[in-house]
């Protein structure tokens, strides 16, 4: 949808970043997001909430007017407004002001605004990182291509959980803190990730052992996940090299955004690329 005017004019500063003045708006609105954010943070002390609660009142209505007129804006401004406003950082910008208007009805909601931190994630579109996506995709992609390996594994983890839980249920009992087998389950799944734990202990020489052999469990498969990703990461690396072969030196094996070969320096543009066969 072509926009022209004023439209136009206002979808390069809010949703562009390649001129001065889109590169100053979203400088602007970052910094706004992280003030309205620490406001929210010390109106939770109550001290500060005592002292400076009118304060902080007219302060986060600023914020959040600021915030509306931003998101109505941006709905009028936007190429394809059905499409930003159900985008992941159009539902964002809706939650960020949301909290606002529903504290009016329900009290305690105004703290649901921490959530306006997510729009600090246009802080990458500032800096020009949207080149690191392409990293971020990799890593994505490895996730799910490991996806079925990682849900065998942590079932297979739940099943251990599940089996230690009922185990130290009985050898424990309530007396010691063991009052019913989901609260076993939860010493367990804490025990076995290795974070440790203060509210249950076993007492018995039998529950001490067995808390033992859950601690040595948890070390021992703490890298099996790390492994099922690392060898789907190295298996998708593989998948960006290109297959673009060198005309200058014949080899292949570049990244797929190499402009000139790592090995002689020739120039990718002018290359052969590598037979099927």
């Amino acid at each position: 949808m072509a926009l022209t005017g004023t439209r136009k004019q206002l979808n390069e500063i809010i949703f562009g970043t390649d001129t001065p003045a889109g590169k100053n708006f979203d400088v602007f609105l970052i910094w706004t997001i992280l003030l309205s954010v620490i406001l929210v943070m010390l109106a939770s002390i109550e001290n500060l909430s005592v002292r400076y609660g009118d304060l902080f009142f007219g302060l986060e209505w600023f914020f959040t007017a600021l915030f509306t007129i931003e998101y109505l804006t941006r709905i009028y401004c936007a190429r394809e407004r059905r499409s930003y406003i159900f985008s992941f950082y159009g539902i964002v910008d809706l939650l960020a002001i949301l909290p606002s208007y529903l504290a009016l009805i329900f009290t305690g909601a105004s703290y649901l605004m921490v959530i306006r931190l997510l729009r600090v994630l246009r802080i990458f579109r500032v800096l020009k990182l949207v080149r690191y996506l392409s990293d971020a995709n990799l890593l994505m992609r490895s996730l799910w291509q490991a996806r079925r390996k990682i849900l065998v594994f942590y079932s297979s983890v739940l099943v251990i959980c599940i089996i230690f839980g009922s185990i130290m249920f009985l050898v424990e009992g309530p007396k010691h803190g063991f009052t019913s087998i989901p609260k076993s389950i939860y010493w367990t799944i804490v025990t076995i990730t290795t974070v440790g734990f203060g509210d249950i202990t076993p007492h018995t020489p039998l529950g001490q052992t067995i808390a033992s052999m859950t601690m040595l469990i948890g070390y021992s498969i703490i890298a099996v996940p790390t492994g099922i990703v690392t060898a789907e990461l190295a298996h998708e690396l593989g998948r960006e090299k290109t297959l673009a072969r060198c005309h200058n030196c014949g080899r292949a094996g570049h990244d797929a955004d190499s402009e000139y070969c790592k090995f002689c320096g020739y120039k990718l543009e002018d290359f052969d690329p590598i037979p099927n066969d």
